[in-house]
């Protein structure tokens, strides 16, 4: 493995993070329960998370201004967009994989 900077790891973090970010925009036909069943994250979580990195650092992120940031809009306009109801069969897969906290 190459050699890298610390400068060079969060440049190439944050480049891979901003790709995800645009890929579930432009994939929105992808509910996030779907996201939650496969892969045990969201776009929800992805939001917490920096929102929790912010906070971290002392920077004051409200919930609505970190979903804003992973959905491109405000949370409440995507869900109106683009997210459907659950199947019950989906509901069932979330409350099998559902994480434990």
């Amino acid at each position: 493995m190459a050699a890298l900077t610390k400068r060079q790891q969060t440049e190439f973090e944050a480049a891979a993070f901003r790709r995800l970010v645009e890929h579930l925009r432009e994939r929105s036909d992808v509910q996030n329960i779907d996201l939650m069943n496969l892969a045990g994250f969201c776009r929800n979580c992805l939001s917490n998370w920096y929102r929790e990195a912010a906070e971290a650092e002392g920077v004051a992120l409200s919930k609505d201004e970190s979903r804003e940031i992973v959905y491109g809009m405000p949370y409440e306009d995507w869900r109106n967009l683009h997210q459907n109801e659950a199947s019950s069969k989906q509901k069932a897969a979330f409350e099998l994989n559902k994480p434990h906290k």
